[in-house]
């Protein structure tokens, strides 16, 4: 049985793509600031909201790339990692690098859309998965796992800036 496991474990997806989306009324060069910016993260971040105390620390230019936050909870769902912008497109894109300590690496993006409402938001997050068999099933339930996070941040994130306009 387990060796069966382990061969089916090997044609299940080698990636993991999770993406969500919002509405918020404001513009995007509102919007942006918020997503451009490690430092303004922190108001809306789903995370950081569930350790208010983890110790949080910047290098680099405060927005845009190179912009990078150092993390480390001691709260199992935070944990510690690196978030680092890699291209910032000013009103339209920021993707970042992220690094998540014993978990591996991932990269995510905010991609802003203008509409006559406002901005649309997407939020996505792309995983490559080893070969190792329980890490290949796990990618199966990610989207669930991490998706009410997303849609939290985004919720968030929705609040702050329609706030601050």
């Amino acid at each position: 049985m387990l060796i069966i496991l382990v061969l089916v474990s090997q044609v299940l997806p080698g990636a993991v793509h999770v993406e969500r989306r919002i509405a918020i009324n404001a513009t995007p060069e509102v919007v942006f600031p918020f997503v451009n910016s490690p430092k303004k993260t922190e108001e809306w971040s789903p995370w950081l909201e569930r350790d208010r105390n983890a110790a949080l620390k910047y290098e680099g230019p405060d927005a845009g790339v190179g912009a990078k936050l150092i993390w480390r909870s001691d709260v199992p769902e935070v944990g510690a990692g690196t978030l680092t912008v890699t291209e910032s497109q000013p009103n339209l894109l920021v993707r970042v690098a992220l690094t998540f300590v014993g978990h591996g690496d991932a990269a995510a993006y905010h991609q802003l859309t203008s509409t006559t409402r406002g901005t649309i938001v997407v939020w996505g997050l792309d995983v490559t998965l080893s070969r190792n068999p329980i890490e290949r099933y796990f990618g199966l339930f990610f989207d669930s796992m991490i998706g009410a996070d997303y849609e939290r941040g985004l919720a968030n994130l929705k609040n702050v800036v329609e706030r601050a306009r």
